[in-house]
């Protein structure tokens, strides 16, 4: 879906095309910079920067600052940068029966959050209950919203229907024209764990990074991509491929009837079943990390054999893809960070000894992380004028 609408002034950077939208993304990410600096990240010559830059600064998209001196010659300069706070956006991630949204700046800084329950899931009804988070978010900005990005766990079109979204019970709606009409703003839907990976990517701890690896733990397994600093958004993004994956022959059944896969063993139910079943009584997730890290013998081995099974998937994912980064993000990261021993053991197992070690970065993910991330695919088609 493109965002860059003619019908819809000043809601795009576009058009911005070549060099010029180089120097607009730059200085977005990396802003506030020289220009000698960004001639040189870019190749341009002086005059040239100068000379692409001006139309960039009279429409206001860029700004010089004051106070800094030129790295290279000493001199004082004025370095370009955004106006940060003069572009708000709105993201939101979508459950079985809450939505959380973020306020956001134009680099993804959260000033705000709600949450409301969901009446129920058909599309009117979530329709209606985003769009008053939207508009009580609206209320508190103190610039113009320009776009805002819903993120929910499914396969989502480019034109913003959602092709399945199983906890919703959704199949072909197109909620990005509801939104929309429900708004009269710019609305773009993602996949929520590609929109997790585009946060990353320009405004996480992979930043800069052109190959990396999100791996997402929660109630389900989910799994992003990038590769030559493109995210790979490809139709089978939402199924859930790595749910499945084999990591333990003499683990649990996962629902569908795959013995020790991903499901089976990471996700928060099946840590909780375990547990439970070991303890012989009700036992929640964050109380079953706790009762390990206390040293209690049952919950200690219920927890390495799950850090175990996802050092066995970290180390498929390094195989596989060669990535410079593995991101372990989700409800359920601090997984990786109480069974830390068992989940190196996993990959050590798993990764030919003459391998470069993994980069392994754990990341604890809640719901307003996931509601940024949809914000993130705003500000993104908002930039770029596409959503991919």
């Amino acid at each position: 879906m493109t965002l860059a609408s003619p019908a819809r002034p000043g809601t795009a950077w576009t058009p911005l095309t070549g060099p010029a939208h180089d120097i607009a993304l730059e200085v977005l990410l990396d802003g506030p910079l020289p220009r000698s600096e960004l001639a040189r990240r870019l190749d341009l010559s002086a005059g040239s920067l100068t000379r692409l830059s001006r139309p960039l600064l009279d429409s206001g998209l860029l700004v010089e600052t004051a106070g800094a001196y030129d790295p290279v010659s000493g001199r004082p300069t004025r370095p370009l940068d955004v106006e940060e706070g003069t572009h708000c956006f709105v993201g939101v991630k979508l459950t079985a029966d809450t939505a959380y949204a973020v306020l956001t700046t134009l680099r993804a800084n959260v000033l705000a959050e709600l949450e409301t329950a969901l009446p129920d899931t058909s599309p009117a009804g979530c329709t209606a209950a985003v769009g008053d988070l939207v508009r009580a978010l609206t209320a508190r900005a103190g610039a113009p919203v320009r776009a805002v990005g819903v993120g929910l766990g499914g396969r989502v079109s480019p034109d913003g229907e959602v092709l399945s979204a199983r906890y919703l019970g959704w199949e072909g709606v197109p909620f990005g024209r509801l939104l929309e009409g429900e708004l009269g703003l710019p609305v773009v839907v993602d996949n929520d764990v590609l929109s997790l990976t585009r946060a990353e990517q320009w405004f996480g701890t992979a930043r800069r990074c052109g190959h990396f690896a999100l791996l997402v733990v929660g109630t389900g397994v989910g799994y992003g991509l990038v590769v030559h600093e493109q995210v790979l958004d490809r139709p089978d993004a939402g199924v859930g491929l790595l749910g499945h994956f084999p990591l333990d022959p003499a683990g649990p059944l996962c629902p569908d009837g795959h013995t020790g896969c991903a499901e089976a063993m990471l996700t928060r139910g099946a840590v909780e079943a375990r547990a439970s079943a070991a303890l012989r009584r009700l036992a929640g997730f964050e109380e079953v990390l706790d009762l390990a890290a206390a040293g209690d013998a049952l919950a200690r081995r219920v927890v390495d054999d799950s850090a175990r099974a996802l050092g066995v998937l970290v180390a498929a994912i390094g195989n596989l893809t060669m990535p410079e980064k593995v991101l372990v993000s989700g409800e359920n990261a601090r997984l990786a960070e109480v069974g830390a021993a068992a989940l190196r053991e996993g990959i050590r197992a798993h990764r030919s000894p003459h391998a470069s070690e993994l980069d392994v970065d754990v990341q604890h993910t809640g719901f307003p992380e996931w509601a940024r991330g949809a914000a993130v695919t705003a500000i993104r088609t908002f930039v770029l004028g596409h959503r991919r």
